[in-house]
């Protein structure tokens, strides 16, 4: 017996159960966070090559889709409403991860023949790859410099299949290995400081300098802590040259490790032994569920964990 209700006919749809039922369109949501970082659909239109009428119809569209205002126009420009925030919020990570798929998809054809592991400034990594390149002859490794500030996302997007970092990282997506502490840190203050000649600080005698990074990172710091830059809710975060060319115009102190600030000596900038800063920990970090050849770097980082190794300039490595 088959039972009936109604009329047979089907059910109306609301506009705001179609708006539902239409996918997410990546495009406009990638134009979506282009304005949003940079609130002017005049100098974002041009930077991605359309008119301004054409990018504000692209916006129009998404605000339709979704059913929410995202932006609140007005003589002084856009601002964001607290729908546009929360898709600001939400829209940079979804972005990332479908870039990140892309290119690992793409990645995948290479072949399983390669490895690649990504090493930064100051971290004396070369024991570790060199005898992973010993007991894996059959794979090609080859080596990347990320900037500090690229190395998770060279992970997130397969660029490389194991990276060695600094702890602590902001992020659970990603297995660590603590390897071993680092020497020393050092704080980077103008070179006409009244200090800049002591060959050690304590980084609170710097109290006349507020502090160019998140007070996190610096946690006996108990001055002041100047405005970030880019501000917060930009994408990227600032890299060590621009924390650099502040702290050369005087606009405040940065604290980074002894082993990476070798690599930025210039004549405006005296780097101080920063005497009461705990080392941070080197470690060795990769994606979950990526390359096989992972297993084997860990194995051996397994052999060195805990010993603390001389910190001196990296140059890139081959195998």
């Amino acid at each position: 017996m088959t039972c009936r209700t109604g009329s047979g006919t089907r059910p109306r749809t609301t506009g705001a159960q179609r708006r539902r039922q239409l996918p997410l369109d990546l495009r406009r949501l990638r134009y979506f966070v282009t304005v949003a970082e940079e609130p002017s659909f005049v100098r974002k239109a041009r930077l991605l090559h359309m008119t301004q009428p054409a990018l504000s119809r692209q916006i129009a569209a998404l605000e339709h889709g979704l059913g929410a205002r995202l932006f609140e126009r007005d003589r002084r420009g856009t601002e964001l409403t607290a729908a546009g925030r929360q898709l600001l919020e939400d829209a940079v990570p979804l972005l990332d991860s479908s870039a990140a798929l892309e290119r690992r998809a793409r990645l995948a054809g290479r072949g399983a023949g390669r490895f690649t592991v990504g090493f930064m400034p100051g971290v004396h990594a070369t024991p570790i790859i060199r005898t992973f390149c010993a007991r894996v002859p059959h794979l090609t490794v080859d080596v990347v410099h990320p900037s500090i500030t690229d190395q998770l996302p060279f992970l997130v997007d397969g660029r490389v299949d194991v990276c060695f970092v600094r702890l602590p990282l902001d992020n659970d997506a990603f297995t660590a290995l603590p390897l071993f502490p680092e020497s020393q840190s050092a704080a980077a203050v103008p070179a006409s400081h009244p200090l800049a000649a002591l060959p050690s600080v304590e980084v609170n005698d710097l109290l006349d300098l507020p502090l160019l990074q998140d007070r996190a990172e610096v946690p006996r710091w108990r001055g002041a802590v100047a405005d970030q830059w880019p501000p917060p809710g930009r994408r990227r975060h600032p890299t060590v040259e621009e924390q650099l060319e502040r702290v050369a115009l005087g606009q405040g102190t940065f604290v980074l490790p002894a082993g990476v600030a070798g690599f930025y000596q210039r004549p405006d900038i005296s780097f101080l032994h920063a005497a009461d800063i705990e080392p941070r920990m080197a470690a060795g970090l990769q994606q979950a569920s990526h390359h096989a050849g992972a297993g084997g770097v860990r194995q051996i980082g397994h052999s060195h964990a805990g010993r603390r190794l001389i910190l001196k300039s990296s140059s890139p490595h081959r195998c």
